[in-house]
């Protein structure tokens, strides 16, 4: 194959990132020549170099050295916002073909394959996707789901836009835009990726930490601490056998519910993380994690000495890839955070059984033995119906909590669901129920239609205070 031919193929994918008329450095290319430009725009994206003597000798074959040369250059400086699928497809087909001279050049394929794969990822530059969730909701008219004596509420609970650009090989921006239960449309997340040197991973900006859920620790709404959205600087770094992290937050702390009488409030300040987990093999895994914050005014006064401390430790077991059991131990440290002074400690045990196992129904049991004035932080656990049945003040309220989900899948079309929750109060405080059964049908797979009902009795201890919801949602992902 001549050489200018050769070529052709390599321009179609560089061409927009390549000055349209660079100036062609080769003698022996002249300018009313029907590849003058072509050559010109790779000699001045280093893709092609020539000959000592100044010549590029286009009508000579090229050697599969040249050509495996070409194609790990034309890698690194290929357009992605400007790619189109059939040249990604092209560079992967000229990576299979020379393999072999690539690694005899020194040139390591699996980064190559790496940097293919970030392209195919992001062909066109900017990726869009998102959900939508629209609730007919019917209540007893008793409070616990809309407040007040409000009995019917038709509204979009849930309208998200997600939208990403990959700059380059070491940054991405990503941002939301959307409302979550009747929020105004705003912002809510919006952060650079940047891969520093060491592979360390850098998150800048507003971004989610769910440390609980990335350990697989809840299934139903049910974070602690995680599950949250701060604003500051996140690193990550993987090693062998696991992981390391640390963040550092500061403004709205997300901790917008007082302890004691669950009112709104602000609290703003600084927030500290560290995390490190460590894959011991595929069955066992361990985590130590703590989250510290340090309020620096809540409700516009100051907040001296009312820090708090939360720190965990889980592990978990994988019997086989459908059955496991997973633990979580809590101390935290409460000194005088908005009147809530003291400890509290939980401890969590999970059973998560996948339907492969059992053949007709996945199951999750888990256990919470609650102590002292243990508080979770973020929104109500337990509470994807919106009735809030435990609230937040777990130890203060209760003595002990048992929850239990399980989903059938029937098919593609069709799965029924029932999760149930008993929460053993303290003395002077009611025990409390929360049971659900649903069906969700999905009319193609991104539109669904979900029919629940979930009833409360005393809600958070209280006596007497019961409700109940039927709920048809809509939910469409895109």
């Amino acid at each position: 194959m001549k050489k200018l031919c050769a070529l052709l193929a390599v321009v179609a994918l560089v061409a927009f990132a390549a000055p349209a008329f660079a100036a062609n450095p080769f003698m022996d290319v002249p300018m009313n020549h029907w590849a003058y430009d072509a050559v010109g725009q790779l000699a001045a994206r280093g893709i092609i170099s020539g000959y000592p003597d100044g010549t590029f000798k286009g009508n000579q074959p090229i050697t599969r050295y040249e050509m495996a040369s070409v194609t790990a250059r034309a890698l690194a400086v290929i357009d992605m916002e400007k790619a189109s699928k059939q040249d990604v497809e092209m560079l992967k087909r000229l990576v299979v073909e020379f393999k072999d001279e690539l690694d005899a050049l020194g040139v390591k394929v699996d980064k190559i394959d790496s940097r293919v794969a970030v392209l195919e990822e992001n062909i066109g530059g900017w990726k869009f996707w998102g959900e939508f969730r629209f609730d007919a909701k019917f209540t007893d008219g008793q409070g616990a789901y809309l407040g007040g004596t409000d009995d019917t509420d038709f509204s979009v609970s849930r309208y998200r836009i997600w939208m990403r650009k990959t700059v380059d090989d070491k940054v991405t921006f990503t941002a939301r835009l959307g409302v979550n239960d009747g929020t105004d449309v705003n912002w809510d997340r919006y952060w650079v990726d940047v891969k520093l040197p060491w592979d360390v991973n850098m998150m800048v900006g507003r971004w989610l930490i769910d440390w609980e859920g990335d350990d697989g620790l809840y299934t139903d709404n049910d974070a602690f601490f995680t599950d949250r959205t701060l604003n500051g600087f996140y690193f990550q770094k993987s090693f062998g056998m696991g992981e390391v992290a640390a963040y550092a937050s500061h403004g709205d702390l997300g901790l917008d519910v007082n302890a004691l009488n669950q009112a709104v409030i602000d609290v703003d300040g600084y927030e500290y993380g560290a995390r490190a987990k460590f894959n011991f093999n595929e069955t066992f895994w361990l985590s130590l994690n703590g989250i510290w914050f340090s309020p620096d005014f809540i409700n516009g006064v100051a907040a001296n000495n009312a820090d708090l401390q939360n720190l965990w430790a889980a592990a978990g077991v994988n019997f086989n890839s459908n059955i496991a059991f997973k633990a979580m131990y809590i101390d935290q440290d409460l000194d005088a955070f908005n009147g809530a002074m003291g400890e509290g400690k939980n401890l969590r045990a999970i059973l998560d059984v996948k339907q492969e196992a059992l053949k007709f129904t996945s199951l999750w049991i888990e256990y919470n033995d609650f102590d002292d004035n243990f508080l979770a932080i973020t929104d109500d656990p337990w509470n994807n119906y919106g009735g809030g049945p435990f609230g937040r003040t777990l130890g203060l309220n209760y003595d002990s909590l048992i929850f239990v989900k399980a989903e059938q899948k029937w098919n593609d079309k069709w799965t029924t669901f029932e999760r149930y929750g008993a929460a053993s109060g303290n003395v002077g405080v009611e025990d409390t129920k929360n049971m659900t059964f649903g069906v969700k049908y999905y009319y193609t797979p991104a539109l669904a239609f979900e029919l629940a009902y979930d009833d409360i009795q005393d809600r958070q201890g209280v006596a007497g205070a019961d409700d109940h919801l039927i709920r048809l949602r809509t939910h469409v992902k895109f």
